[in-house]
């Protein structure tokens, strides 16, 4: 038996009481703000799995633990099979009304834990994986990952005069999990934060395999000003660089549809990591949105 939430959550009715909280997160830090997030509503009879990353390294610095409900540090690659078998010893325990989540960055999904994941969904575990998406390897030094997007600076796809930063663009993460027949999944952003909210609470009254990817800016990696986390996360979504999406029972459902984009150029001139980009590099970045956004369109179910 799972947890079913009677009473809808918002900023109403939502706990007072913290779950992850005293971590050394770097100010302005999105996938913190995710965390809390993401255990206020789930509660405390959760298990916790986070493989090695931005959110284990400052949230498990003994003494000081950051999480007050169990917690476990997974291997890069393993968060969804730590959560498979967490699953499995709590049904053989009998243990009732509980959750299993797995928080993992985008390297940690995309790249090294994609196998795991991809087999978790497979076995139609009742599990809730979320990415929280920073679009590089940021613990580590800022390198790329299969989630950093076209033009992107970073320490291993550095901006000259032969190559502009990133080549590659964005797994579609979102896509990739859908292929797979899943039961949930979303895309969301911290800067929607009752949106993020509502499909967590969805997720965790599935039963079977959830999957949530969360847009969550990163100060330090993007080279933006502490104070414009959320504003960057509101942005992302409303020049349509970032989707805010559903998939079940094998449909596809946009919770936001936009009659017109905010402009690109200024969410991306904000940031120190695309600063050596010129108009032209803009320019591929808006038709890039806007294909997709034809595609979407054309093939999804619209809000």
């Amino acid at each position: 038996m799972s947890v079913v939430n009677k009473v809808r959550i918002n900023a109403r009715t939502i706990t007072d009481k913290e779950f992850f909280y005293g971590h050394k997160a770097c100010a302005g830090c999105g996938g913190s703000l995710a965390v809390r997030h993401i255990l206020k509503v789930l509660g405390e009879r959760t298990f916790t799995v986070l493989p090695a990353g931005c959110m284990s390294a400052v949230g498990f610095n003994f003494p000081q633990l950051c999480f007050d409900s169990n917690a476990i540090i997974s291997t890069f690659a393993g968060t969804a099979s730590m959560m498979s078998g967490i699953a499995a010893g709590a049904r053989a325990l009998g243990l009732k009304d509980y959750h299993v989540v797995g928080i993992a960055g985008d390297g940690g999904t995309a790249d090294i834990g994609l196998q795991a994941l991809s087999g978790a969904i497979d076995r139609r575990e009742k599990v809730i994986y979320i990415c929280y998406d920073n679009e590089a390897y940021m613990n580590t030094g800022i390198q790329k990952s299969g989630l950093t997007p076209f033009g992107a600076r970073t320490t291993t796809t550095p901006a000259g005069e032969n190559i502009k930063g990133t080549v590659t663009t964005k797994k579609n993460m979102f896509e990739i999990v859908a292929a797979h027949g899943i039961d949930y999944a979303a895309t969301a952003s911290v800067g929607y934060i009752q949106d993020f909210i509502n499909k967590i609470q969805k997720a965790s009254e599935v039963d079977g395999t959830s999957y949530i990817h969360v847009y969550a800016p990163c100060p330090t990696g993007w080279g933006t000003e502490t104070d414009v986390t959320i504003d960057l996360a509101k942005e992302v979504v409303d020049t349509g660089l970032w989707v805010l999406a559903e998939y079940e029972q094998g449909e596809f459902r946009l919770n936001r549809n936009p009659k017109s984009f905010a402009p690109v150029e200024n969410y991306v001139r904000r940031q120190g990591r695309f600063k050596h980009l010129e108009d032209e590099d803009i320019a591929a970045i808006v038709h890039a949105r806007d294909a997709k956004w034809e595609q979407i369109r054309n093939s999804w179910k619209l809000k």
